[in-house]
């Protein structure tokens, strides 16, 4: 058998034991789970996506709205920036 030694954060790492103990599982036998599936099915077992900003949908909305401002269809206006 093969050992793997890896970093993980100290939060994530005792509420992931939280998890697995509340389903009746060891951090190896989840992370062995984990792997089996990568092999079985020749991919990450769950959608991985990047921040919605840089989507097909999002992309092709901000270049309708530049080109409205180069063609003067529509003006760019000032606005307060919204932290999340």
């Amino acid at each position: 058998m093969a050992q793997i030694s890896l970093r993980v954060d100290d939060e994530v790492k005792k509420n992931a034991e939280k998890t697995f103990d509340a389903i009746g599982l060891n951090m190896s036998t989840a992370i062995n789970i984990f792997l089996k599936a990568v092999v079985r099915e020749n991919r990450i077992p769950f959608e991985l996506s990047a921040d919605p900003f840089y989507s097909e949908t999002n992309i092709e909305r901000l270049r309708e709205s530049i080109s409205k401002v180069e063609t003067g269809e529509k003006t760019l206006t000032e606005h307060e920036l919204i932290e999340g």
